[in-house]
């Protein structure tokens, strides 16, 4: 079943605030192996031109998809969600993430789309920090798999 076109639009409530701690950064950038200094070494951060460490550009993703959640799980939408795959993903900054960052994030239906029986849904977080100022936009592209394809990748005895 299709996904209602009367959701484009709709915004859900910001997020409680999620502070960045120079740990998870750490963590992060030796997860996706980027040495970059500026994401492990305040001094060198500072020689940046930022007031601590930063985080690598798709640090941001587990606090905006954390934040979708709410697109997902709302009953009303009736997202399928067993049917869904990440399709897209897009950021774009207006200054970095850094250490002591508390981020909120409000999260926009920006798009609904239906092609080759799939539902294809673009999500907005925007991302603010704790004094209001914007940080990072971040656009979600979730392919809702509709039955038809869904069967097709089942397989099975003829």
């Amino acid at each position: 079943m299709a996904l209602d076109q009367s959701f484009v639009g709709r915004t859900y409530p910001a997020t409680a605030p999620y502070e960045v701690g120079r740990e998870k950064i750490r963590e992060f950038a030796e997860a996706i192996g980027d040495e970059n200094p500026a994401y492990t070494d305040a001094e060198a951060a500072k020689a940046l031109g930022h007031p601590d460490v930063i985080a690598p550009p798709t640090f941001v993703f587990a606090i905006t998809y954390r934040a979708a959640g709410q697109v997902i799980e709302d009953p009303q939408l009736g997202l399928d969600y067993s049917r869904v795959v990440h399709g897209d993903q897009k950021f774009t900054y207006t200054r970095p993430v850094r250490a002591g960052d508390r981020l909120t994030v409000t999260s926009t239906i920006e798009a609904i789309k239906s092609m080759a029986g799939n539902d294809l849904l673009t999500i907005r977080g925007d991302v603010h920090d704790e004094h209001g100022e914007h940080v990072v936009t971040a656009h979600t592209m979730l392919v809702a798999r509709g039955p038809e394809a869904a069967e097709d990748t089942k397989g099975g005895d003829a």
